[in-house]
């Protein structure tokens, strides 16, 4: 089923982290060289986006953190954040032998 959001994370201070991890995977995901694809294309047409920048690197990362994490930028307004991620947090299980003592243990 779906996933139920319980917990929405301010990533402001790990935003550009999560940018360098993800431009390392070049095979899948829409992160890697995608940037420098998109600037060369443009380039090829007469056309430029300022926020790529000028070289490989720059596209790369500008295309990532603005594009490819487009969704953890919009969702960040809606609870006062520049940058959020949303997780389902699923807590500790209690254990079946605690929940049996407290309900049966009785003193020595």
């Amino acid at each position: 089923g779906p996933q139920l959001v319980n917990r929405v994370v301010d990533i402001a201070d790990y935003i550009d982290r999560k940018v360098w991890v993800n431009m390392a995977n070049v095979t899948q995901g829409p992160a890697g060289e995608t940037g420098e694809r998109v600037r060369r294309r443009l380039a090829a047409e007469g056309k430029r986006l300022p926020l790529l920048g000028t070289d490989a690197e720059t596209a790369n990362r500008q295309y990532t953190k603005y594009f490819a994490f487009a969704r953890d930028r919009a969702r960040g307004p809606a609870h006062g954040l520049e940058w959020a991620e949303y997780f389902h947090y699923i807590g500790p299980d209690e254990s079946e032998l605690d929940e049996y003592i407290r309900k049966n243990a009785v003193p020595l």
